[in-house]
């Protein structure tokens, strides 16, 4: 696929610009294995195998889990932009993912399922429409494939049965685990070091007396270990249920192949979640399994990383209460690259609430019929993929709309170099405003909370409501019969 296209040289050395077949600069990506920037070159020529974590969904996912799919779908979309054919494929965990490291505390979903009084079933499709829609509202696009974990018993069971016929994995105290000890580098995707993994070194890090090593983890859980599970299946070692780890690997095997190009997920999946299924994924297969692992930064509040550990945590539907637009987040999370730990507050969120609107307003007043010169849209065009190849420079990306609205350019060639890079950000700037049903709530209790205020003679009160909605682009008006508003 990548091939030599400019020969040049330096002291000497005969070198040469990578390039694909459309005379692009490849895409260049960190590399969690690699820990370095990478030019990215598919197994395949132009496509592209892609697989994502998905939820757990035993409950609502918060604004920082949401981040991460931000990044994943940015990935996806620029890698569409630039010419290649992705296959995405995410899974939906509702069984095996338990609340330590260490395969020891609660099932999640049971843990959940337990505290609102239904079935795991009911508590996995609840929370599986609520995270689908939580994707809409923030423009991520849903994967072409998406499997739940529970639908693929069979294919853990044939990988289990392999690493143990290779002498990778072992029984005991009723469960199967990989023994890590056969790996010559375990930890290759970490920093991590050994010692520093023992009892007590790592928060989630307990003594599991079943374990021939204590990094082992388990690949199957058996009755003998949790008799309260709720959903088991007939395995050659008993009635039980799978371990997280396997589940990822087995939905990306099954359905993307041996080879995978690109796999994601936030920080935290990094140790042990992606670190284990690239020992049980490359035990299994028998040869090197994915070539990049892609990782997205924490979102932090004021306390730290959000977390649902702690909790409280902020939803996406707690925003579009408080009459925040969804994409006034994916604009925010933008506007910082993927790998830096981003700082959510609300004063920051309005801030860039503001910047959002006033820039969707900028572009939607260019609308005029679309007659773009050629060799302006091509150029900066040319800026845009390249700022998105730089290892998704969002941030730049962003800030060449406004070099672009700031320019002598005419309109037309404007709003079409806008309109088509929005395929990959995805902000709705060409689309006109319409107002959510949430939206219209929020912006009606806001008004009758300050009439009462008035009412009261709490002119402060009443004051700062109006600043509030004044920060959201609601423009409060007074009229003798009642009060109005106009968003911007």
């Amino acid at each position: 696929f990548a091939y030599l296209k400019q020969f040049f040289t330096i002291d000497g050395i005969k070198c040469g610009i990578i390039m694909n077949k459309k005379g692009l600069i490849i895409m260049k990506i960190y590399n969690t294995l690699t820990h370095k920037v990478e030019e990215f070159i598919p197994n395949e020529e132009g496509k592209v195998k892609m697989y994502t974590c998905g939820p757990t969904v035993y409950n609502y996912a918060h604004i920082g889990n949401l981040r991460t799919y931000i990044f994943e779908d940015i990935l996806e979309k620029t890698l569409r932009y630039i010419g290649y054919e992705v296959q995405r494929c995410m899974n939906i965990t509702d069984v095996g993912h338990l609340t330590s490291d260490s395969d020891s505390g609660d099932d999640k979903m049971i843990k959940s399922a337990k505290k609102e009084n239904k079935s795991v079933l009911e508590i996995a499709k609840f929370y599986t429409e609520a995270f689908k829609k939580d994707t809409e509202d923030l423009n991520v696009k849903w994967p072409e494939i998406v499997s739940p974990a529970t639908e693929n018993i069979p294919m853990y069971i044939k990988m289990i049965e392999r690493l143990l016929e290779k002498g990778l994995a072992y029984q005991s105290g009723g469960n199967i685990y990989f023994d890590t000890s056969k790996l010559e580098d375990y930890y290759q995707l970490t920093n991590h070091k050994i010692d520093e993994m023992v009892v007590g070194a790592r928060v989630g890090v307990e003594e599991d007396k079943s374990k021939k090593n204590q990094a082992d983890f388990v690949l199957w859980f058996t009755k003998s270990k949790f008799d309260s599970q709720e959903l088991k299946w007939e395995s050659p070692w008993g009635l039980g249920y799978p371990g997280w780890h396997i589940e990822c690997s087995g939905i990306s095997i099954k359905n993307l192949g041996e080879y995978l190009d690109i796999h994601c997920g936030g920080i935290d999946n990094i140790f042990p979640h992606h670190t284990n299924e690239i020992a049980q994924s490359e035990g299994y297969l028998g040869h090197k399994w994915c070539n990049y692992w892609v990782h997205g930064e924490y979102l932090n509040d004021q306390t730290g990383k959000m977390s649902k550990s702690k909790g409280e945590f902020l939803t996406l539907s707690v925003l579009k209460e408080k009459g925040y637009d969804p994409l006034a987040y994916r604009y925010l999370c933008l506007t910082s690259h993927y790998r830096k730990p981003l700082v959510f507050s609300y004063e920051i969120l309005d801030n860039a609430s503001l910047s959002y609107q006033k820039l969707k307003q900028r572009v939607q007043s260019l609308k005029t019929e679309e007659n773009p010169n050629e060799t302006i849209y091509q150029e900066y065009n040319q800026k845009f993929k390249e700022y998105l190849e730089d290892d998704l420079n969002t941030s730049n990306a962003i800030t060449l709309i406004y070099d672009l609205l700031k320019s002598d350019i005419d309109n037309g060639t404007k709003y079409a170099l806008i309109r088509s890079w929005d395929k990959v950000l995805s902000l709705n700037l060409c689309e006109e405003k319409e107002i959510s049903e949430s939206l219209k709530k929020y912006i009606e209790e806001k008004i009758e909370e300050r009439k009462k205020a008035k009412e009261e003679k709490n002119y402060a009160l009443a004051d700062q409501i109006r600043e509030e909605l004044l920060k959201q682009n609601i423009i409060l008006k007074d009229t003798r019969e009642k009060t109005t508003y106009e968003i911007k």
